[in-house]
């Protein structure tokens, strides 16, 4: 079955950077354009990057320029880099296919991130 594991969340000052990865498992992984979303306290979540199986990205006007998204078939793992932390950022991320609506049941437990001085 479709798995979907987060990690690397945890508590950053502004300013800071952190690298979050999702290993996947259940599914042809190298096929499937894969995203990073966020849900922040109070609101639903949103996609914030994805990556087609061809590389080719995709981001939010309020990440762009300061996240990176990547992957690595070999490894089934898609990452996020995330430079230039803001609170605005804090949430708690998750990955998963795109879109969205054809994944809603797969959704991991998410990695919380924490940026605040």
């Amino acid at each position: 079955q479709v798995q979907l594991v987060e990690s690397g969340g945890g508590l950053v000052q502004p300013g800071g950077s952190l690298k979050l990865s999702c290993a996947a498992s259940g599914f042809s992984f190298s096929l499937k354009t894969m995203g990073w979303y966020r849900q922040a306290p109070g609101k639903e979540r949103v996609l914030v990057a994805s990556i087609s199986s061809g590389g080719t990205t995709y981001y939010v006007d309020t990440v762009r320029g300061r996240f990176t998204i990547s992957r690595d078939n070999a490894k089934n793992t898609v990452y996020l880099q995330m430079n230039s932390l803001k609170p605005e950022d804090t949430a708690v991320y998750y990955c998963n296919g795109v879109p969205a609506v054809r994944w809603r049941d797969y959704w991991g437990q998410g990695t919380q991130v924490t940026v605040s001085s």
